[in-house]
């Protein structure tokens, strides 16, 4: 490995990682306001709700992310007149702005089904505690099973998190200059394939062990009226748990 190159080569892939962490810091919060309402509609007993939405997850999560991206990016461009007249072409035109909004319903589709699962995990004695405390449906979800929900499904999507940040590597091939992509642009100029991606990815890897100890911390303070509080060692070792897999 040529250690001179690395050095010399860590601002631009240092840049990379920065825009990575934008895609993800962007994508993860806006898809998990896609999830919420989706895991609610699939459990929903109303067939005009709970289909569209099992139809979206269904098409999102069966399909390949990178078929998804291109479909959005250069098949939209066929439709160049229609969306400049309704006004969104600006919006499709750019390629971070289709990135975004790929991994934004993709993250969303993978989340939805992490979340019905711990929706539908809720204990009932809880739902039905609140119902005989005179509680309504909506301040039912909002202060008992989204709560308790949460708790439940934040290891799993924990890992959703970081299989989506190492996802953006792909909205490289949409020219979006994110880590993977400053690593191939250095290694095609010096031809020194090894040493630019081995650095990418013990990037990637860090990126990953910060995401995993920060969610971590977040559950921590989830879990924290719990009697088996989540201490700082384990969160150490779950994050190389996960790491491991």
């Amino acid at each position: 490995m040529d250690f001179e190159l690395i050095v010399r080569s860590l601002p631009a892939l240092m840049d990379g990682a920065g825009m990575t962490l934008l895609l993800t810091a962007i994508s993860a919060p806006l898809g998990l306001a896609v999830a919420l309402p989706l895991a609610v509609a699939r459990l929903s007993h109303r067939a005009w709700l709970r289909r569209p939405a099992h139809v979206f997850i269904y098409v999102f999560r069966g399909t390949p992310l990178l078929i998804q991206l291109f479909l959005v990016y250069f098949g939209l461009g066929q439709f160049h007149d229609t969306l400049e007249a309704w006004g969104l072409w600006w919006f499709f035109r750019d390629e971070l702005y289709c990135a975004l909004f790929v991994l934004i319903l993709n993250t969303g589709a993978y989340s939805a089904e992490i979340f019905r699962g711990a929706i539908a995990g809720v204990p009932a004695g809880h739902i039905e505690a609140a119902m005989a405390a005179g509680m309504g449906w909506f301040t039912r979800l909002r202060r008992i099973i989204l709560p308790s929900a949460f708790r439940i499904a934040w290891p799993a999507y924990t890992n959703e998190v970081v299989f989506l940040m190492q996802a953006t590597s792909l909205v490289s091939l949409l020219t979006v200059t994110e880590l993977f992509r400053s690593a191939k642009i250095i290694a095609v100029r010096t031809f020194d394939i090894y040493s630019m991606y081995i650095t990418a990815g013990l990037i990637y890897l860090a990126i990953s062990y910060g995401i995993i100890l920060t969610f971590g911390m977040v559950e921590k303070h989830l879990m924290r009226h719990t009697r088996q509080p989540v201490d700082k060692l384990s969160l150490h070792r779950r994050a190389f748990a996960m790491l491991s897999r």
